[in-house]
């Protein structure tokens, strides 16, 4: 991490550590106190209090950094988003894809009733990782024979969730790279799918599986497709914690849950034929640099300076009255303590910066299945972690 990197980060580290334990603690108290008596209650207080700390993300991208995110969708499609239930799913483009779901989020009023399906290992990330959990986030081994039943229950708890949320699955099962792209591209030409340019081939059991368990109480599927203009550096943590900017273009197209077909097999079509289409709309987005004349007025909003200040005033007057009080600083040994504090920070921010870079994210391997008859692909490709 370069020296002028580490002056900012590790201040934003420590706003971001300190806050999130304050918050975890918070989240903890009510999982054990509020949730036995009212899940319903428990969920919509743990909304407000998830969004304390996640809204500093959104601050770090949508002030800090500048970053622009452009919306492009239909008038009606962009009238009734945060207003339902809906399942989200994505090309996994940019290193922080899951952060630009979180700033739409934000933007259409459900940010702490976002939710996505990840990899167990995220749970484990300090202060954000448990804030997942705490938010019924559904982590999976990436193993189906393991996630099929976790998938399956955690999918019908959200039954009686109590307000709008978005489920958000990347259907291609990891981050995009051109390594990624060669073997899904070799894949595709060994077993007569079509060749993809700009996406993965979806892995479909989990969506299937999403389908099948949301179609009664979810209405709607949300298909975002995920570009960087030709003139924008893609935007990486590193390039947020630096303040400097990007710009991120978003499609969104709506699908009512009613429009997809009804057999696992017809979904798992359904799903690859978007990805497809998803490919074409890119092919376009390359050539224009742009997703055409649907933007809509989703502009930043000021709720996340707010909390920022009020996180920023909060801890520097818990940290004079602590220093008052310890008088930590006026020894070597309370000197030596505050050093550790501040690198343990400096290292768990480069966990974070690290776990979000898509060079470092799980390769795919790609097993290809035996075709039913000859020259015949038997379904979806299974792309399995190394």
């Amino acid at each position: 991490m370069a020296i002028a990197a580490a002056v900012v980060i590790v201040p934003l580290g420590v706003l971001f550590f300190l806050s999130g334990l304050v918050v975890n603690f918070i989240q903890a108290i009510c999982f054990v106190l509020v949730r036995p008596l009212s899940k319903s209650l428990y969920r919509r207080i743990n909304r407000v209090v998830a969004e304390l700390l996640w809204l500093e993300l959104v601050w770090l991208i949508d002030w800090w950094a500048g970053v622009q995110i452009k919306l492009f969708t239909d008038t009606e499609s962009f009238r009734i988003m945060g207003k339902e239930h809906a399942l989200v799913i994505s090309n996994h483009k940019s290193d922080i894809d899951w952060l630009v779901g979180w700033v739409l989020a934000q933007r259409f009023g459900c940010l702490g009733s976002s939710l996505a399906v990840m990899k167990k290992s995220s749970k484990f990330l300090p202060v954000i990782g448990w804030s997942m959990w705490f938010s019924e986030y559904l982590f999976l081994e990436r193993s189906w024979a393991k996630d099929e039943t976790t998938l399956k229950s955690g999918l019908q708890r959200l039954r009686d969730y109590p307000q709008p949320f978005w489920l958000a699955l990347f259907v291609e099962g990891t981050r995009f790279t051109q390594a990624k792209l060669l073997a899904a591209q070799e894949y595709a030409a060994s077993t007569g799918l079509p060749v993809p340019r700009n996406v993965l081939i979806p892995r479909t059991k989990g969506f299937v599986s999403a389908v099948s368990n949301m179609r009664p109480f979810v209405p709607a599927v949300y298909d975002f497709t995920v570009a960087i203009p030709k003139n924008s550096p893609p935007p990486t943590m590193v390039r947020l914690f630096r303040g400097q900017p990007s710009v991120v273009h978003v499609h969104v197209k709506r699908h009512s849950m009613k429009e997809l077909p009804e057999s696992d097999d017809d979904v798992a079509k359904w799903c690859r034929d978007i990805f497809v289409a998803k490919d074409n709309l890119l092919d376009k987005h390359n050539a224009e640099d742009t997703f055409g004349d649907q933007e809509q007025d989703a502009s930043r909003r000021m709720k996340s300076i707010v909390v920022v200040i009020a996180w920023v005033c909060l801890l520097v007057f818990g940290a004079l009255k602590f220093l008052q009080w310890t008088s930590l600083l006026s020894s070597w040994k309370g000197i030596a303590f505050s050093a550790v504090v501040l690198a343990i920070v400096t290292v768990l921010m480069q966990v974070l910066i690290q776990f979000s870079q898509s060079e470092r994210s799980t390769p795919a391997k790609v097993v290809p299945a035996k075709p039913k008859n000859q020259g015949e692909p038997s379904g979806t490709p299974q792309v399995k972690p190394q």
